[in-house]
């Protein structure tokens, strides 16, 4: 048993609002519960949620501590009663409710895994919550399949980034949408065949035009707002339009006739609130189908800066400027 330190540093929300809202605190060092262990952290993942947290848009779930982080990597240090896969030592990374921007983190087992060979703990630190998102997203309710048209939006974010390269390791022709020319060539160097700069081009004519005509397939939304028509407009016969967040809002005024006569599924799922055995599935289904790709080389996630746990809110400054290209990595 290791002698753990009776308190840590962890970083708290003071109050809603900007980066600067992000302290340092002095909080007793959780102990895990049944089914759970104790992480000592090495690094933790900066992503969306964390930001909606920051401004009062995404309360952690009850019970839950307030402390943001949803995706740490680090040493089991305890494990709680009832776990059975994991032992004291062991190199991990988990998805997490909340609580990750600290030095110790406790994690369900089910929601655990282990660190791909040849990952260190920072990159695998960027792996839990965007690859458990586009799994369930791309391939569970979206079902793409080889050789079909997938088009992502925002696609140098940690889950764009993702998505391209998953979508593409499985075969399917990628399109990815971005904010510049840099970040076009980003998602081309990934496995998108086109990164169409949506300042400039009109993601639906530029898609239809590379598939001659036949739109796409499966299409992966985070923006919302006007786009939700648009990716109607876009969508192949029986397409699939999966929407996981609404960074341009959630509302549109939409023409329904298309969606019934391309037969089209509109779907969508937030990752957070679903319960640890759901979780689980989608461990389960990323150890046996994901991290071969990613212990080959085939997949790496792409890490776009670093920070230590006490800046934090430069973190948050860097993803609030919206200019990062992957993951931003908080390290303990």
């Amino acid at each position: 048993m290791l002698d753990l330190p009776a308190q840590m540093t962890a970083i708290e929300i003071s109050e809603p609002g900007g980066p600067e809202v992000l302290v340092p605190v002095t909080l007793a060092t959780p102990q895990p519960g049944h089914g759970e262990l104790l992480i000592e952290v090495s690094a933790a993942g900066v992503n969306r949620p964390d930001v909606l947290q920051r401004m009062g848009h995404y309360p952690p779930p009850p019970g839950a501590p307030l402390t943001p982080g949803l995706e740490i990597a680090g040493r089991v240090v305890k494990c709680g009663p009832g776990t059975t896969r994991f032992q004291e030592g062991d190199t991990v990374c988990a998805l997490v409710a909340c609580g990750g921007y600290a030095e110790y983190c406790v994690a369900p087992e089910a929601n655990t895994l282990p660190i791909p060979a040849g990952l260190s703990p920072l990159e695998a630190a960027g792996l839990p919550e965007t690859f458990f998102t586009v799994w369930t997203n791309v391939f569970q309710r979206g079902h793409l399949k080889p050789g079909e048209v997938f088009l992502v939006h925002g696609g140098t974010s940690g889950i764009g980034t993702t998505a391209i390269m998953l979508a593409s390791a499985y075969g399917a022709r990628v399109f990815a949408t971005a904010g510049s020319p840099e970040k076009c060539r980003a998602c081309e160097g990934l496995g998108a065949e086109r990164g169409i700069n949506y300042r400039h081009e009109d993601f639906v004519e530029a898609v239809r035009e590379a598939t001659g005509g036949h739109g796409a397939d499966v299409i992966l939304d985070m923006v919302g707002g006007d786009y939700i028509a648009r990716n109607i407009d876009l969508a192949a016969v029986d397409g699939r339009i999966v929407m996981i967040a609404f960074l341009g809002g959630p509302s549109a005024k939409v023409n329904f006739m298309p969606v019934m006569r391309k037969r089209l599924n509109l779907t969508g799922s937030t990752l957070r609130p679903r319960s640890v055995a759901e979780k689980a599935v989608i461990a389960r289904e990323l150890e046996e189908h994901v991290w071969p790709l990613l212990v080959s080389g085939r997949v790496r996630p792409v890490i776009d800066s670093t920070f230590p746990l006490l800046e934090a809110a430069q973190a948050h400054q860097r993803i609030d400027q919206g200019e990062h290209i992957g993951k931003i990595i908080l390290t303990v």
